[in-house]
């Protein structure tokens, strides 16, 4: 029961802190703050994360652990893509495409948009997402060039905006159709948009093994 506890308030302690950096940035939001929105002890602070700076690295650490979990039931990142063909990597691709699709939209606040944004302006700022790094590796196998090739990189960008740009650009999605969250049906037509990249960059391939 104790560990129930703790978990629920590090999550409140996550989530608050989420939605306090966005709106107010790092310097403008207090420990003090954090706490009192989270309904916790500031010694909580102390116990999980050490510092201010170190919980506002946690709320990323927090989501790559997610990514990570969220993908062990349906991905083995030990199989080495270039061990298989062209055929079912487009597969796996495919599969995967569109359970992230279901993650983004599901385990991503807006909150975190907003702290994400952010962070990808800070030249030291380096994603370290074994999932990701496994996905280009899929698309590298797919396109038969090497992981670090430019075009394997900016393919794998252009696919995931495929996924995050209606939710990075509200006033061209949900304002227009005068939304406040993406129904069924919009999810529906971004993996359907998702699958038509995914079979464009299978065309430009230079191995349809």
């Amino acid at each position: 029961m104790e560990k129930i506890k703790d978990e629920n308030s590090k999550a409140r302690i996550l989530e608050a802190a989420t939605a306090l950096f966005a709106r107010k940035g790092f310097d403008g939001t207090s420990i003090r703050e954090i706490c009192k929105s989270a309904n916790v002890n500031l010694c909580m602070i102390s116990y999980y994360w050490g510092g201010k700076q170190e919980l506002y690295q946690g709320i990323i650490e927090n989501l790559l652990e997610k990514q990570i979990e969220y993908s062990k039931s349906f991905l083995d990142l030990n199989r080495n893509p270039y061990d298989m063909s062209v055929a079912e990597c487009t597969e796996l691709l495919t599969g995967v495409m569109d359970k992230f699709v279901d993650f983004f939209y599901t385990n991503i606040s807006s909150d975190l948009i907003v702290i994400l944004l952010k962070e990808q302006q800070k030249p030291d700022f380096i994603v370290k997402s074994p999932v990701l790094d496994y996905i280009r590796k899929i698309v590298a196998r797919i396109l038969n060039k090497d992981v670090n090739d430019r075009i394997v990189i900016f393919k794998m960008l252009f696919m995931i905006s495929q996924i995050n740009s209606p939710r990075i650009l509200p006033a061209f999605s949900l304002r227009i159709l005068g939304q406040n969250e993406f129904g069924k049906e919009d999810i529906a037509i971004i993996k359907e948009n998702v699958k038509l990249y995914i079979n464009k960059i299978l065309k430009e391939g230079g191995n349809h093994d």
